[in-house]
C-alpha cells in the first residue's frame, strides 16, 4: 500500500484567523500554528474563539511538535489552552518564542514547556517529517514558510507572507531558495489567500515611514499613534521618526509593552537614547515635544485607544491639542468598533487621521502578483490554498489554475476535511471534528450551543420570571403570580398583556391541580409553555421564560 500524507486543516479555511493545520504521516503528526479567533458581534459574552481539538485528542501519541511560523494572535493566540491538555514541544522562531514565553508565563505554563528556537535556514527532523525554515516578509520580523518534506517530497506551507524588497529588517523573502525548492520538485503548496482580492503587489513597509515623517513635519500637536502592537517594525518607524523631530516617545497598552521590551531585548529594535519615558511624564512636556504610542488600532473595548476616547484613562486625555493617527486597517468585523472610538475622538476635538485619507498601514499579506510569484517559483503539482474566507480560497485557485496548475490537482478545502495525497493523487472526502470553541471569561469556561442560543434569546427578546407563591403544606398557589421582565416590555406600560398572562399562568397552574400533578418540574413547564405559546401569539416575541416556585 503506497504511503499518504494527511493534512487536516482545523482552522483557518473559510475564516480570518483561528489557524491550524495538522500534516500526518507513518504514524506520525505535527502540527502547524496554533491561532485563535476573533469573535463577531453575534457571540455575546464570546472572549476567545479556539480550534476544536478533538481530532488531536484521539491522537496525542502521534504529535511530535507544534510548529509556529511567527507571532501574531491568529498564529499562536490558542497555545496556552493547547498546552493545558498536550505536552507537545513547540518549535519557532526567536521572537515568537519569546512571545510565547510571555503568554506561557502569565499562564504559570513556562515551566513545563520545551521550545526550541530555529532561525531561518534551520533544518530540522520531527518524527517522518524533516523541516526547514524559509525566510519571509510580513508585519511581524522572525516570520517563516516551511518546507516539510516526507519520503512522498516536500510541502511548502508558506504561513503569512508578501515580498517587500525593502523590508526595515530581516532581510527579503527567500526567493531563491523557494526557485530551488521548485526545481527539485515540490508536492505541494499551502499558500495565504488573504489580499487574493487586491491586484498589483503589497506596498513596502517604508511607506508608512514616510507618510509618518510628513504628518509629523511642522506639526504642533501631541500625536498619539495606534496600529498592532506586534508590528514591530511600525513601531521602529514612528520612533525613529519621534526622535528626528525631537519628541519623546511613550507606550500605553500592556501588550505593546510586552512587545516593544521583548523585540529591544533580542535586537529586533533598535531605539535610540533618550526618546523613550514614561507615559506619566509625558504630561509634563510640551504637546509638541510627545508622541505616545497606543494599542486599541482595532477599537477593542478595553484598549488604551478606547479609554482615551472615552475619558476612562488614568493619565491621558484626549482634547483639540492632539492628532491621533490610526495606522491599522480594520480586521473584517471590526469595523463599526473602530468608527465608534474615531467618532468620539472627534467629540473630543481631536484632529483624528486614518487609512482612508492618507497612506498609514500597509498589509503584510501578498496581493494577487505576488502569489502568482510563489506559484511560479515553487511549481507546485498540487495546490491547496489556505488562510483565507471561502471567496479568498476560491478566487485564489483561479490563480493557481491560470500558472500551470492542473485543476484536478487544486484543493479548495473547509476546516475538518482530510486531504489526502500520494505521489500521484489529491483528494477530500473524509472529515474529522472540527469548528469553534468559543471561551468567555477567564478562558476555562467553553461557551457551548445551548449558552449561546439564550443568550441571543435574551438580546433578541428578553426575558420573563414567572413567581409562583405555593404552599409547601398542599402545593397550592397561595396569590396571584408575579412577572417579572427585562428586555421585553416594561410591566406598568403592558396592563393588558399582563393581566391576560396572569390569567393564562392561573389556567395552566390549576390544570397541574385538577390533574394531581404535584411535581415541581411538570408544573413549571407547564406554565412555561402557556406563557410561552400566549405571548408569541400575541406579541409575535420569544422571550426567554423562567417560571420559579417559591414555597411559603
Amino acid at each position: 500500500m503506497s504511503p499518504k500524507l494527511r493534512i487536516i486543516p482545523l482552522g483557518g479555511l473559510g475564516e480570518i484567523g483561528k489557524n491550524m493545520t495538522v500534516y500526518e504521516f507513518g504514524g506520525d503528526i505535527i502540527i502547524v500554528d496554533c491561532g485563535m479567533g476573533f469573535p463577531d458581534e453575534s457571540m455575546y459574552g464570546v472572549d476567545v474563539v479556539l480550534p476544536d481539538l478533538s481530532y488531536l485528542r484521539a491522537n496525542r501519541n502521534k504529535i511530535k511538535g507544534l510548529v509556529i511560523t511567527h507571532g501574531h494572535e491568529d498564529h499562536i493566540g490558542a497555545v496556552t489552552y493547547f498546552l493545558r491538555e498536550f505536552d507537545v514541544p513547540i518549535y519557532t522562531t526567536p521572537l515568537t518564542a519569546a512571545l510565547i514565553e510571555l503568554k506561557l508565563e502569565e499562564n504559570d505554563l513556562l515551566y513545563n514547556t520545551q521550545i526550541f528556537t530555529k532561525k531561518a535556514g534551520s533544518v530540522f527532523k520531527l518524527g517522518m517529517f524533516t523541516i526547514e525554515f524559509i525566510n519571509v516578509n510580513h508585519s511581524i520580523p522572525d516570520s517563516v514558510a516551511l518546507a516539510i518534506t516526507t519520503t512522498l517530497g516536500t510541502v511548502i506551507h508558506t504561513g503569512d507572507f508578501k515580498i517587500d524588497v525593502t523590508p526595515i529588517s530581516g532581510g527579503m523573502i527567500d526567493l531563491a531558495r523557494l526557485g530551488q525548492l521548485g526545481n527539485e520538485g515540490v508536492l505541494a503548496l499551502l499558500s495565504d489567500s488573504t489580499n487574493v482580492e487586491k491586484p498589483g503587489y503589497s506596498d513596502s513597509e517604508r511607506k508608512v515611514g514616510l507618510s509618518f515623517d510628513k504628518l509629523f513635519l511642522g506639526c504642533d500637536k501631541r500625536i498619539i499613534i495606534t496600529t498592532f502592537a506586534s508590528n514591530v517594525h511600525r513601531l521602529q518607524q514612528i520612533i525613529d521618526v519621534a526622535a528626528k523631530y525631537n519628541r519623546k516617545v511613550g507606550i500605553t497598552g500592556r501588550s505593546m509593552e510586552n512587545v516593544l521590551r521583548v523585540a529591544s531585548v533580542l535586537g529586533y529594535m533598535d531605539i535610540p537614547d533618550d526618546v523613550m519615558v514614561d507615559i506619566d511624564k509625558l504630561n509634563s512636556l510640551p504637546k509638541n515635544r510627545s508622541v505616545i504610542i497606543s494599542t486599541g488600532s482595532q477599537g477593542e473595548a478595553m484598549s488604551a485607544l478606547y479609554r482615551m476616547a472615552f475619558s476612562e484613562h488614568k493619565q491621558i486625555n484626549v482634547d483639540s491639542g492632539d492628532r491621533v493617527i490610526i495606522s491599522a486597517s480594520a480586521i473584517p468585523g471590526n469595523e463599526n468598533m473602530i468608527s465608534r472610538v474615531i467618532d468620539e475622538l472627534f467629540h473630543k476635538g481631536a484632529e483624528v487621521i486614518y487609512d482612508r485619507y492618507t497612506e498609514l498601514h500597509v498589509s503584510g499579506h501578498a496581493c494577487q502578483e505576488e502569489q502568482k510569484m510563489m506559484l511560479a517559483l515553487t511549481r507546485p503539482r498540487f495546490f491547496i490554498p489556505v488562510h483565507g474566507e471561502y471567496r479568498m480560497l476560491i478566487k485564489h485557485a483561479e490563480i493557481g489554475k491560470l500558472m500551470g496548475v492542473n485543476p484536478k490537482n487544486i484543493v479548495v478545502a473547509e476546516n475538518g476535511e482530510v486531504i489526502e495525497i500520494t505521489g500521484k493523487n489529491i483528494k477530500h472526502s473524509e472529515t474529522v471534528q472540527s469548528g469553534a470553541v468559543l471561551l468567555d471569561g477567564s478562558g476555562f469556561g467553553e461557551v457551548g450551543s445551548v449558552v449561546m442560543r439564550d443568550r441571543h434569546r435574551l438580546a433578541e427578546d428578553g426575558m420573563i420570571v414567572v413567581v409562583l407563591p405555593v404552599s409547601s403544606y398542599d402545593h397550592k398557589l397561595l396569590a396571584d403570580p408575579e412577572f417579572v421582565t427585562r428586555g421585553f416590555i416594561y410591566v406598568k406600560e403592558a396592563n393588558e398583556i399582563m393581566d391576560e398572562l396572569k390569567v393564562v399562568t392561573l389556567e395552566a397552574v390549576n390544570t397541574c391541580e385538577n390533574s394531581g400533578i404535584t411535581d415541581w418540574n411538570v408544573i413549571k413547564n407547564k406554565v412555561k409553555s402557556a406563557v410561552s405559546g400566549y405571548l408569541y401569539k400575541s406579541t409575535k416575541r420569544s422571550p426567554m421564560i423562567l417560571p420559579v416556585i417559591s414555597e411559603v
